[in-house]
């Protein structure tokens, strides 16, 4: 600015070189308005997205073999309101249908199986199967009518046992638990009755849904029974003369899991999915559901996958 600008009143005209008025018409006002708004929905997504939310609730899809289960509605509403997960179920009747429809990404995670159960099927379908989450152990019982301890069982008393590969590995090892029998080389998840070295008591194999039947008709002594099969025949808890503890090494490869792709084991959701299944208000459910019989599991993913691992090398060896 010169010397003689500076001098100069507000009431005197400036001689210093002036900017037109910036005049604003409507069509720029809407543009500029247009642009606001995109900018704040552009920010509002980023937001949501560094929440790890977004525009629509995330659907996961779950394969049950229970789905009638009251627990699974109790399930699906607290993964809504503390995950903002829809849980879509997709029911089996057929144990051999929940792990190809995982594999074969029809499902993002399951839940109706132990370890051994799918450490076997990986071993056979030559997949890799992972869990993301413990649920609960079931402790398999030995139940007797007649006898009150398992003192009391006479040498040479008939016990049953399911005959189908996995309970009768795990009754094997339940009867080795209580001193009735031993087994070859300390016994495997996968052990039969050619494993049996010594026995106190003589094993009989039944289709497991007879095993209940053949300790209420008295043609056995004692007989283990699956959990479902004990509550259809209202066997009672007294009646049980002793079970695997659901702690010890014995029960660590039938604690129930909820299963994923190798890809998606670390996924932070469906780990907290797999949480949700121990909220007190599930627990409450699946108790009633199982006559107060679940032990609900606190392993960690890393033990569990540790606990797959073995069992799967004995899956390999029992095929040798």
């Amino acid at each position: 600015m010169s010397e003689s600008s500076e001098s100069s009143t507000a009431d005197e005209p400036s001689n210093e070189p002036q900017l037109p008025p910036r005049r604003w018409n409507r069509r720029r006002i809407a543009w500029s308005a247009s642009v606001a708004v995109v900018l704040i929905a552009g920010l509002a997504v980023a937001l949501a997205l560094s929440l790890g939310g977004g525009a629509k609730s995330r659907t996961v899809s779950i394969g049950v073999t229970d789905g009638s289960q009251p627990y699974w509605k109790t399930f699906a509403a607290l993964a809504k309101k503390k995950l903002g997960v829809n849980v879509k179920y997709v029911n089996f009747t057929d144990y051999s249908q929940p792990n190809p429809a995982l594999a074969e990404k029809r499902l993002d995670l399951n839940q109706f199986q132990h370890i051994q159960y799918l450490a076997n099927y990986n071993v056979t379908a030559h997949e890799n199967l992972q869990p993301v989450g413990a649920t609960a152990v079931y402790p398999l019982p030995l139940y007797s009518l007649k006898y009150k301890s398992l003192s009391a069982l006479p040498d040479g008393a008939k016990v049953a046992i399911p005959n189908d590969a996995v309970n009768e590995a795990r009754g094997l090892l339940v009867l080795q638990a209580a001193k009735l029998l031993t087994l070859k080389d300390g016994g495997t998840t996968f052990s039969g009755t050619s494993d049996i070295k010594t026995h106190k008591v003589d094993v009989v194999t039944l289709d497991a849904s007879q095993t209940a039947g053949a300790v209420q008709s008295g043609s056995v002594a004692a007989s283990i029974v699956n959990n479902n099969f004990a509550t259809s025949a209202k066997l009672s808890k007294s009646d049980a003369i002793f079970q695997d503890d659901p702690k010890s090494a014995v029960a660590a490869p039938y604690v129930n899991v909820f299963a994923s792709r190798p890809g998606d084991k670390d996924n932070p959701t469906y780990r907290k999915l797999a949480a949700l299944y121990r909220d007190p208000s599930v627990r409450k459910g699946v108790q009633k559901a199982n006559s107060g019989t679940a032990v609900f599991g606190e392993q960690s993913p890393g033990k569990l996958r540790s606990e797959l691992a073995t069992v799967e090398k004995q899956a390999e060896a029992a095929k040798k």
